[in-house]
């Protein structure tokens, strides 16, 4: 009430402020509340971002809650209506409850300026919810006890800064049809100057890209597949291409620098080392497979061929986290680090299954987990404005089959995880499953068979869109080297997407 009593005083001359307090402006509630009761009307320029909360006094607090639900239920807030739910014997500077609300109303001149006064009234309130993040932070790094990993401090601090400028925002709701077009054309004409003219980033593997047309912001794409697909390698081709497509495009005016062509990637490799990743990526380039690049079997050329595509990959746009065991909320903090640091346009998790939830409940039942994990990487997605591929293992009853070709209900704790992706996309290598099938050399018939079929399986893989939002489902058919675990485009003519869904 203190703060109330200076207001409606207003001395000629403040007396100088012995301590700090928390920012707010009564003037700014006061004004806010009497336009409300005046005319209701005014409610409606503030309800979609101003809670009761983001007022500073209790008492305005209180009759903003009650002004609100009135209004909601198609009734009149006035001074006459309030004062029924408010505690009559309340004194605010001398004044009485029935007093002040008149008061309120009586000085409230038009509703014209009901949404400045709004934006006031929250983005103090934000201000305050900073110096409250602040003092947290002081008061946990002094009491934290020795096993208190500092670490974990920053990130939880991380979390609620960001949790904050999500929420600290009045931007939302209807936009015009205009607004919405213009951000259509503007989309076209990005696709148009882009490498293949793609709304999306371009993976690099054409007849993937024409079915898909990019990897597109804001989209969950799930990747799944068995062990021994090749599901990493093919997001390890992907992460590369887009890496090494990048060019820069215009400075924007907070300094930031626009993607013209490829993108950024953070790459989450929560089972393979970044030694291992950068192996594959040199493999996939150089034509060396991986296995001989370990081992040291190579000549005194293939030597400097490493040498020099290393030199050649020093400066790509790829950035590799290898932290095991990461949570959820730790690699979306990540995540926001790098786009602010560096950019950020493509994000690649491998693989869902070994990140873990943020919540004790989460951990006692996987399917929750799993649920709390993909409804974040979405929303992560959303929020930071790219692409997420996030790789997903496949349930064994896929090996139960006949046909082994995966199908959505293969995903393991499927039901969010295919209802959070935008995009499942399933790797399916048949000449994987004809190895295991080799017969013995001495039953000639059955392996002069399975020698014929060979062919027509060597170097061949699947890549299945079990589900896509914006578009067709079907199968893209692209070449494999298991050697050096490379996917590109078929060279065939008749290379066209098979078995197109609607």
């Amino acid at each position: 009430m203190a703060a109330i009593e200076s207001a409606l005083r207003k001395p000629a001359e403040e007396p100088a402020a012995l301590y700090r307090t928390a920012p707010h402006n009564i003037e700014a509630e006061q004004a806010l509340l009497g336009a409300i009761l005046v005319n209701n009307e005014a409610f409606y320029r503030v309800s979609d971002f101003l809670t009761p909360e983001h007022f500073f006094e209790p008492i305005h607090q209180k009759i903003f809650q009650i002004a609100r639900d009135l209004v909601r239920v198609g009734k009149i807030a006035t001074p006459v209506t309030l004062k029924t739910f408010l505690d009559a014997t309340i004194d605010i500077g001398g004044m009485t409850l029935s007093q002040y609300l008149a008061r309120l109303a009586a000085e409230a001149t038009t509703i014209i300026n009901a949404e400045d006064y709004g934006h006031t009234v929250y983005d103090l309130s934000i201000r305050r919810d900073l110096i409250k993040v602040g003092e947290d932070m002081v008061n946990v790094a002094f009491d934290a006890p020795v096993d208190f990993a500092p670490r974990a401090q920053i990130e939880d601090a991380e979390r609620k800064l960001f949790e904050l400028a999500e929420t600290g925002r009045y931007d939302g709701g209807f936009q015009g049809f205009g607004q919405a077009l213009t951000t259509a054309i503007d989309m076209a004409a990005n696709a148009y100057q882009r490498d293949g003219k793609l709304s999306g980033i371009a993976t690099g593997l054409d007849d993937l890209d024409r079915m898909m047309g990019g990897l597109q912001k804001s989209d969950l794409i799930v990747l799944a597949g068995r062990p021994g697909m090749g599901k990493t390698a093919l997001a390890t081709n992907i992460a590369f291409n887009v890496a090494n497509a990048y060019r820069e495009g215009e400075v924007r005016a907070d300094g930031h620098t626009e993607t013209a062509n490829g993108g950024i990637v953070g790459f989450f490799s929560l089972e393979m080392s970044a030694e291992q990743l950068a192996t594959r990526i040199i493999a996939e380039q150089t034509g060396i497979p991986s296995n001989q690049i370990r081992r040291g079997g190579i000549s005194g050329d293939e030597f400097e061929k490493i040498k020099d595509y290393s030199i050649r990959l020093q400066n790509l746009k790829l950035y590799v986290d290898e932290t095991g065991g990461l949570s959820i909320a730790q690699l979306a903090a990540r995540a926001r680090r790098l786009k602010r640091q560096r950019g950020l346009d493509l994000i690649v998790v491998d693989y869902l299954q070994l990140l873990t939830g943020s919540s004790k409940r989460g951990q006692e039942n996987r399917v929750q987990e799993i649920t709390e994990i993909t409804t974040r990487l979405k929303a992560l997605a959303k929020e930071l404005q790219v692409p997420v591929m996030a790789l997903s293992q496949l349930s064994r009853q896929v090996e139960s089959r006949e046909d082994k070709h995966p199908q959505l209900s293969d995903l393991r704790e499927s039901g969010s995880i295919e209802q959070d992706a935008d995009v499942v996309m399933f790797v399916y290598r048949e000449e994987y499953y004809h190895l295991m099938r080799k017969p013995s050399e001495s039953d000639r018939e059955k392996f002069a068979a399975w020698m014929a079929d060979s062919d027509k399986y060597y170097g061949k893989a699947e890549v299945i869109i079990g589900k896509q939002r914006h578009g067709p489902t079907g199968t893209v058919e692209l070449s494999f080297e298991g050697a050096t675990t490379k996917f590109s485009s078929l060279a065939q003519s008749d290379r066209m997407p098979a078995r197109i869904g609607d």
